[in-house]
């Protein structure tokens, strides 16, 4: 009988210890490179307020949603742009009631600080011949600012004359870690990245309506748990604030 107790007795420490591990579990948020600073900072104040844990990886959006697809143990993705969200969609790999197009950005043409240049943004410019060196964004087959870069440039009837030296980058933030370096003698970034280098200038902003809407959707993988109040929380005044002050824009619900 002893033995038994003792037994029961370990048996129920056990599986305290095991509630409280899973009450107390990481959320894992897969996200954009360009957000970055602002999610960095609210999850940190959501810690402080819930007491759980919340733990990055950021990389472009359609690397992230790639390892999703493959299995990855995301919680929480958040996308820069509707595409890869909508990949995920497909695969049955979000929970689509959950999902929300929760911020917005602007597209800007950047130059290694000090270096700026003067340029039109206009049908006619002569964008190859206004910089020299290479141009820096996205990779713009995949990386969500490089596909708005392109559109953008195609628009305006750049493309042509400059696509030859386009440097095509992992995300945002390599694109912009070239600029600074003075290894492109432009980039196009978002306005949230320039803003947080004091290497780079912003030249100009990209007229809204030579690209799609820059639109950030956020959503639950299927494989979520707390992650439902961390969603919640970015949706909330304080988060909303934390937003705004990286420039960020916030689309109506």
């Amino acid at each position: 009988m002893p033995n038994n107790r003792f037994h029961s007795f370990c048996l129920g420490c056990l599986l305290t210890l095991a509630g409280m591990g899973s009450a107390f579990a990481d959320i894992t948020v897969f996200a954009a490179a360009s957000l970055t600073n602002a999610l960095t900072d609210l999850g940190k104040a959501f810690q402080s307020q819930s007491g759980i844990p919340v733990k990055f990886s950021f990389a472009a959006s359609g690397a992230l949603a790639k390892q999703i697809q493959a299995g990855a143990p995301a919680d929480v993705f958040a996308s820069a742009d509707s595409k890869w969200m909508d990949y995920l969609y497909d695969k049955g790999k979000i929970d689509a009631d959950t999902r929300v197009d929760l911020l917005g950005n602007t597209l800007v043409l950047v130059a290694p600080q000090g270096k700026g240049f003067k340029v039109h943004m206009a049908k006619g410019f002569d964008f190859a011949t206004a910089f020299s060196g290479k141009l820096c964004t996205g990779v713009v087959d995949s990386v969500p600012v490089g596909i708005y870069a392109k559109e953008a440039m195609t628009k305006l009837g750049w493309w042509d004359s400059i696509r030859y030296r386009v440097v095509g980058t992992e995300d945002v933030r390599a694109a912009l870690n070239l600029v600074e370096r003075g290894e492109c003698g432009a980039g196009i970034v978002y306005e949230t990245d320039a803003k947080q280098s004091k290497k780079v200038e912003v030249v100009a902003k990209f007229p809204a309506d030579t690209h799609a809407k820059i639109v950030y959707p956020f959503a639950l993988v299927k494989q979520s748990g707390d992650a439902e109040k961390f969603l919640d929380f970015l949706k909330t005044k304080q988060a909303s604030e934390v937003f705004l002050m990286y420039g960020f824009t916030l689309q109506p619900r």
